[in-house]
């Protein structure tokens, strides 16, 4: 018996095709912003209310919001590199690489160019440029889950993934919105076989962070097929897909002389591939054998088993291979990379195809269970976020 979760409206709104050039497109991407304004919506409310829980935090612990949200971790290394490029900082060690290479370059290009023709600091540019991107992520998830399962499960996909543990960071400025938004838009391109869309997009998600190599195999493996069918712009598209993440790499090791330039850099955060040994011994000793583990490091713990549980159902559930080839690598990258481990629950905030057969099961519920469901995992990520924020001692 197939699975419940592929069942599939017959026509989602979202699986007309892209808008084409011409007078018509204003009016159709009003018509595609009215279909998704309750999972915008919806998507808004929940960060409001995280937001509205962390400032009264705040409050309460004599803590200013703003330098949190706009100036910390980071966010000072992309303001840094805005304001003075990838140059070496006071606490580099001697002889290395600038450790501010391990940033790729978009978003704090975006924050410079956008601070020389606007008001305000470099710092309120960025937070805004997030907050912005998140919203263009929640569309672009909400249209993959209309896409695929019709659109109540977009919309509660949309709210789940602003729902996400750490989804604070999603309002911080930092580059999980940016990234989300470029590889949710890139993947709904591929779902429509808007090869060039898809190439484009995915090259930009490649200058956002090291894990746009997940968009570029996703868009390379959902190509070549049709490539082998005969299509040259599936060819050219797949061809195209890792420029942006090579194109930086390799201006990292020419800027260093040496090959392995940006790998180099990664060691310095000590961080290197090490095949899961690092994950395998962290999730034994928040999960099995410290009897009081820090609170903030078992919820990373928790979020690591229950993706690569989700992971597992999305493959009976027989998604679309790039999705399935998506979060796989970018599972692959969290999971068996040695180094911090912190932060891996925010590595995978852009894994929102991980959310579908929770959203499609939410979608199917009876609407008290589905609100209650919603408002539940809106309240514990504000309290999470919170607590990350403002009682974890480290970055998020």
């Amino acid at each position: 018996m197939p699975p419940v979760l592929t069942a599939r409206p017959t026509v989602p709104a979202s699986r007309r095709p892209l808008p084409s050039r011409g007078p018509g497109v204003p009016r159709q991407v009003r018509g595609s912003l009215r279909h998704a304004a309750p999972a915008l919506l919806g998507y808004v409310a929940v960060r409001l209310v995280g937001l509205f829980v962390l400032a009264r935090w705040s409050h309460l612990k004599g803590h200013g919001v703003w330098p949190v949200l706009a100036s910390s971790w980071d966010s000072h290394w992309y303001l840094g590199i805005a304001d003075h490029g990838y140059t070496h900082e006071s606490g580099d060690p001697a002889g290395t690489p600038p450790r501010s290479l391990a940033f790729f370059p978009l978003y704090p290009f975006l924050v410079k160019a956008v601070a020389a023709v606007t008001p305000g600091s470099r710092a309120s540019v960025g937070l805004v440029i997030a907050v912005v991107c998140s919203l263009a992520a929640a569309w672009g998830v909400f249209a993959v889950g209309d896409r695929l399962h019709g659109r109540r499960a977009g919309v509660v996909l949309a709210v789940l993934w602003g729902a996400l543990p750490v989804g604070v960071v999603q309002w911080m400025g930092y580059t999980e919105s940016l990234f989300t938004a470029l590889a949710a838009w890139a993947l709904y391109a591929v779902l429509g076989g808007r090869w060039a869309w898809a190439a484009g997009l995915c090259v930009a998600a490649g200058l956002t962070r090291p894990t746009g190599v997940a968009v570029a195999a996703a868009v390379a493996a959902a190509a070549l097929p049709a490539a082998r069918r005969g299509d040259r712009g599936a060819l050219a598209a797949a061809a195209a897909a890792p420029l942006g993440w090579l194109g930086y790499v390799g201006w990292v090791a020419w800027r260093e002389g040496r090959a392995d330039g940006y790998f180099a850099v990664q060691r310095v955060w000590g961080n290197e591939w090490d095949g899961g040994a690092v994950t395998r011994r962290e999730l034994r000793d928040h999960l099995v054998y410290n009897k009081d583990p820090q609170f903030f490091l078992a919820v990373v713990s928790v979020v690591l088993v229950v993706s690569a549980g989700l992971y597992l159902l999305c493959l009976a559930d027989r998604q679309p291979a790039a999705l399935l080839v998506f979060t796989g690598v970018l599972l692959l990258v969290v999971l068996g990379s040695g180094g911090v481990y912190f932060p891996r629950a925010r590595f995978l905030v852009p894994a929102f195809p991980l959310l579908l057969p929770i959203a499609v099961a939410v979608s199917r519920a009876r609407r008290p269970v589905a609100a209650l469901t919603l408002a539940a995992a809106a309240l514990s990520s504000a309290w999470l976020g919170g607590h990350m924020l403002l009682v974890w001692p480290g970055p998020p």
